[in-house]
């Protein structure tokens, strides 16, 4: 049985949220990857990149797999009532609900991360909270059939983990070597905790103006966490 997976565009996304699971579903038996949008028109990721939909919003299948991936284009996202109505309509009734990156901002907004442990790009891991999630510290975190990558790369992971779970480690692991996925980074700056503190605080101060926007945004979205009180789990 083929499962159908859709990965939601928008304008100035973060490609590799979008490309890295998509390599991975796309060499994976058993997976039909859809690429959905409001419109079949090219979509510009944040660098420039035009990626090409294969279906609307109105006319996707039903999907086994429901993703976000995130990028500056998420702030316009948590606001687009095309976007909210489309994963309001389409995540009761999906195997998993799943993000990458600041795509989980994208589902808090449309109410999605209620009580549900999560997480994202270290840049916006705690505003989550203000979403309804409790913040969770994971390069990818489960809550039942909500599955949220980390960061951009993270997103590689993610995949990797939920063709784990669907058809086993040995195909995920086949899928793995034929990426030759082995990462071994120049340097160990990948993470505020293992960056060196310049280098984090130029991300910051870079960062700041999507910070402050990203703030106004979650604070318009009039969600509070359940959980808002209490320790964020495996923070």
């Amino acid at each position: 049985m083929t499962l159908h997976v859709g990965l939601l565009l928008f304008p100035d996304l973060t490609q590799l949220d979008l490309t890295g699971p998509y390599e991975v579903f796309r060499k994976t038996p058993g997976l039909a990857v859809h690429l959905v949008a409001e419109s079949l028109d090219p979509v510009a990721a944040e660098t420039g990149m035009r990626i090409l939909p294969d279906t609307t919003l109105a006319g996707c299948p039903p999907l086994d797999i429901l993703c976000v991936p995130g990028g500056p284009g998420a702030n316009a996202a948590m606001e687009n009532p095309a976007i909210l109505a489309f994963l309001r309509a389409r995540a009761p009734v999906a195997r998993y609900v799943t993000s990458v990156c600041t795509g989980a901002l994208v589902l808090g907004a449309a109410g999605l991360l209620r009580g549900r442990r999560a997480t994202t790009h270290w840049s916006a891991h705690d505003l989550l909270a203000g979403l309804g999630a409790i913040p969770t510290q994971g390069r990818v975190v489960r809550d039942g059939n909500l599955v949220t990558g980390g960061g951009v790369t993270a997103g590689i992971d993610f995949a990797l983990s939920l063709v784990a779970e669907l058809f086993g480690e040995a195909e995920a692991q086949r899928v793995q070597l034929q990426i030759e996925y082995a990462p071994a980074p120049p340097f160990d700056a990948g993470s505020p905790e293992t960056a060196p503190a310049a280098v984090l605080a130029e991300a910051r101060r870079r960062g700041a103006a999507m910070r402050a926007a990203r703030e106004a945004l979650v604070k318009r979205a009039g969600i509070s966490s359940p959980c808002a009180d209490a320790p964020a789990a495996g923070a």
